[in-house]
């Protein structure tokens, strides 16, 4: 999985901001997340925004009108004055990516069709391979299967191929009082605090909670509006022996691994790493917005701010319940990894 965060994003603009050319006097973001790089360069550019149907309608956002075509902050007009684009001028509109281009092939249309004076450049940060001469300008060249920070909760391509969490990704996770493996859990299931409710189907829902709380949980899916394939729960008779058996991670690898589903959306950063080990697959830990690799190495910071102050540290933390000895072993290969990282 290709994953870029918003912190790589925001690296990638600046270093693209300053390769475009200076007279751009307007930058134009394609709703939603094109808004997002057109802010950017706005804010490195010094220059005015806009989201595409208030260019379309010859506004910009938080301005008022000019004189001799300058940006006014008055915000009324008045006599003598005219707005921003009444004038013709040199505009670059923007999308994060484009992946098959039909979404920026209707935004060109528009603008076109309005018969607009400006001059117009097409741009994204990130395009497919195939796809580099469907804008002006882009930042990087990026491949499938790909996720973005700022959308991934909310892709309709990648939720529906996705597992998922319960505990900590779609509500909170149950306090300690709450967790009595009885009439208090069962309480906190059907009261529980919603987190992340994605408004598209998705593949997996995998948890750690048992198969005998099976009807709560799914009542709380249902109030909640979650859609979904599948509800993959732990098969223990009781949560004693699912902590004897100690296998929470293992658990939602398997399914991971044997799904084929595409990503796993996990709440703890070291379980995540104990799932990308165990299935061989990338994981995104929530709490963080990271993507962990194989190896244990969350893939949006640099290897040496990951890299503990004691290389040993993570693999403790994550080696410090007794794991089934295939768990162990794909352990034992996370540690290396880490110490190898942290003498980069």
């Amino acid at each position: 999985m290709n994953y870029r965060s918003i912190a790589q994003l925001s690296d990638r603009v600046l270093a693209w901001s300053r390769s475009l050319p200076r007279d751009i006097d307007l930058v134009v973001g394609i709703p939603r997340s094109g808004l997002l790089v057109a802010n950017l360069i706005a804010v490195y550019r010094n220059i005015p925004l806009a989201e595409l149907d208030g260019f379309l309608d010859g506004r910009v956002l938080a301005t008022g009108y000019t004189k001799a075509g300058t940006l006014s902050s008055k915000g009324a007009e008045g006599e003598g004055e005219r707005r921003f684009l009444d004038v013709p001028r040199k505009v670059l509109v923007v999308d994060d990516s484009v992946g098959s281009g039909r979404t920026l092939e209707r935004v060109r249309a528009r603008i076109e069709a309005a018969g607009l004076s400006h001059e117009v450049t097409y741009g994204a940060v990130y395009v497919a391979p195939d796809q580099e001469d469907s804008v002006d300008t882009y930042a990087e060249v990026l491949h499938f299967p790909r996720a973005f920070e700022w959308n991934v909760l909310n892709h309709k391509a990648i939720m529906h191929r996705a597992a998922l969490d319960i505990d900590g990704v779609l509500c909170h996770d149950p306090q300690k009082s709450e967790n009595d493996d009885g009439e208090r859990y069962r309480e906190f299931i059907r009261t529980a605090r919603p987190l992340f409710i994605p408004d598209r189907k998705v593949g997996w829902l995998v948890t750690s909670r048992l198969e005998r709380y099976r009807a709560e949980t799914e009542a709380w899916l249902r109030e909640h509006g979650v859609t979904y394939d599948e509800l993959v729960m732990m098969p223990y008779p009781d949560r004693d022996t699912r902590m004897r058996m100690n296998t929470y991670g293992a658990h939602k690898a398997q399914v991971y691994r044997e799904s084929g589903a595409l990503l796993f959306i996990e709440s703890e950063l070291r379980q995540a790493v104990e799932i990308a080990e165990l299935s061989g697959k990338d994981v995104l830990c929530i709490d963080t917005m990271q993507m962990v690799r194989p190896g244990g190495i969350p893939a949006a910071r640099p290897a040496q701010a990951l890299a503990p102050q004691n290389p040993k540290g993570l693999a403790r933390r994550v080696a410090h319940q007794v794991l089934p000895e295939p768990a162990k072993s794909a352990l034992r290969k996370a540690r290396r990894n880490v110490r190898r990282a942290a003498r980069r």
